[in-house]
């Protein structure tokens, strides 16, 4: 296997490299500032099967594959090569921690833990895909398309840092890995492993999943008075960050105690996650309409999405449309140009302004031909003022301007389905928790089906991470949009 670079939402990176007996994990954010992550760990994958995937009719019962324990089934180890569909396992064999007086130990080795075992398996899920058909005995003749399709999952096996006393409970209580064996157990004792042993993650659950339960970035302390290492995104020695982050940490900072992180969603400054699961339903009436109280949006300016894609080489991110009369400045992750080692550079926290504000982005954009034929709202830089104000005080939905790597590309609504007007045609009024988007791409540079289906699908995969209970998400083109 070649060397890969996994890039983690937050705009840090982790290097896969092969080592004997397994694959190691380098932290790249090391030389910046204050890491989460430790310098590395090894982890141990493999392709396991057992004698019934050998056996021309896995659904009939042999010796081999009964549950007589005179006759245990015979398990068949090869060397991982490429994914399988569901017979790869793995474990993280050992932690690579330095000692206390270089790196502040973890406040929680368990959260560390699960923050390593997510990262591996976001590199997991980033490797090719097998093929979703399954040979069963009934469809052992059927054509390969018609054949039953299969999750791709992998397996977590209870060995080396697994093996720790409850460790796994708590990254089964965390979400992180599940298993069919939902029963109590007959054996008292955590240290049998009893029920733990077939635990595993389907890689539709884990992209379901909210990445800021388990990954987080420490905010770097620009006041430090230390100068800047190699490698860090300020390239001086001095004390004192550029003006422009200067001034941007004077913004946030002048905005009070509930100013949002600079550098995305994912900054801590406690060396704990940022997500909080959502309340509990409050139910309320709007136009006649009964529907859950909803929670407030982010706050203006506020990124609350960054993914890194590989096809494109660059993040995507979305933030709250703001009606600052300033260029708003972008801190999140971005992507540069490659540099000698023949990977993009990625940089979290370099302040990157904007050129226009979000009230001249879309006088700009709603007044181009193409984009006033289906959304109507050409008019003066006032008319957009006010446009963009009525969407930050609508109760079920906030406006959303997309970048790709700082740049703004378009504008988008995020809106929750009930109490629309939308909902009135869907039925039984649509699923409480059914959410809807409205969206137009302003920029020509980032048109294309390419890119489309880049930002479609991020801004669906937020809907269904933000909160659980969505279960659908709705698209509502104009009968005459021919695209």
């Amino acid at each position: 296997m070649a060397p890969y670079i996994a890039y983690l939402p937050n705009g840090q990176s982790i290097s896969v490299s092969p080592v004997f007996g397994g694959l190691f994990f380098k932290a790249n954010s090391l030389s910046t500032h204050p890491s989460a992550f430790p310098p590395g760990w090894t982890i141990v994958i493999r392709s396991e099967d057992d004698e019934d995937d050998h056996n021309p009719f896995p659904d009939s019962e042999s010796p081999q594959t009964s549950k007589d324990p005179l006759h245990p089934r015979k398990h068949h180890i090869h060397r991982y090569m490429t994914p399988t569909l569901r017979n790869d396992g793995l474990f993280i064999s050992s932690i690579s921690n330095p000692s206390s007086t270089e790196f502040i130990p973890a406040t929680s080795p368990t959260r560390q833990i699960a923050m390593m075992l997510w990262a591996t398996l976001w590199w997991y899920f980033h490797q090719p895909e097998p093929s979703p058909q399954i040979t069963t005995s009934a469809s052992a003749k059927t054509p390969e398309l018609g054949k039953p399709r299969g999750e791709w999952r992998v397996n977590i096996k209870r060995e080396g840092v697994f093996r720790g006393r409850n460790l796994l409970q708590k990254l089964e209580r965390m979400g992180l890995i599940i298993s069919e064996e939902s029963s109590v157990g007959t054996d008292a004792d955590d240290r049998s492993g009893e029920g733990w042993q077939d635990m595993f993650i389907t890689r539709r659950a884990f992209w379901q999943m909210d990445a800021r339960i388990f990954l987080f970035t420490l905010i770097p302390n620009m006041n430090s008075p230390f100068p800047s290492r190699p490698g860090s995104p300020h390239h001086n020695s001095s004390t004192t960050p550029p003006n422009d982050q200067a001034e941007a940490n004077a913004a946030a900072a002048s905005q009070g105690l509930w100013a949002p992180p600079l550098p995305g969603p994912f900054a801590s400054g406690s060396r704990l996650p940022t997500y909080f699961p959502p309340p509990p339903p409050v139910y309320t009436f709007s136009n006649n309409v009964r529907h859950p109280i909803r929670p407030k949006p982010p706050r203006q300016g506020e990124i609350f999405y960054s993914r890194f894609i590989p096809s494109l080489g660059q993040y995507i991110s979305f933030r709250v449309a703001s009606l600052s009369p300033k260029p708003p400045v972008y801190t999140g992750p971005i992507a540069h140009p490659p540099v000698s080692t023949g990977y993009p550079e990625h940089v979290l926290g370099l302040p990157i302004p904007a050129g226009s504000n979000d009230v001249d982005l879309l006088y700009k954009w709603m007044n181009q031909p193409r984009v006033f034929r289906f959304w109507g709202e050409q008019g003066p830089p006032s008319h957009q003022k006010a446009f963009l104000e009525a969407g930050l005080e609508n109760r079920h939905s906030f406006p959303v301007i997309g970048c790709w790597d700082g740049k703004p590309f378009g504008y988008f609504e995020i809106y929750w389905v009930k109490e629309d007007a939308l909902g009135k045609y869907l039925d039984n009024g649509g699923d409480p928790w059914d959410r809807g988007i409205h969206c137009l791409v302003g920029e020509e540079e980032f048109r294309g089906p390419q890119r489309v289906n880049v930002w479609l699908s991020s801004l669906v995969h937020f809907c269904f991470m933000h909160d659980a209970r969505t279960e659908n998400v709705i698209l509502e083109p104009r009968v005459d949009n021919e695209r």
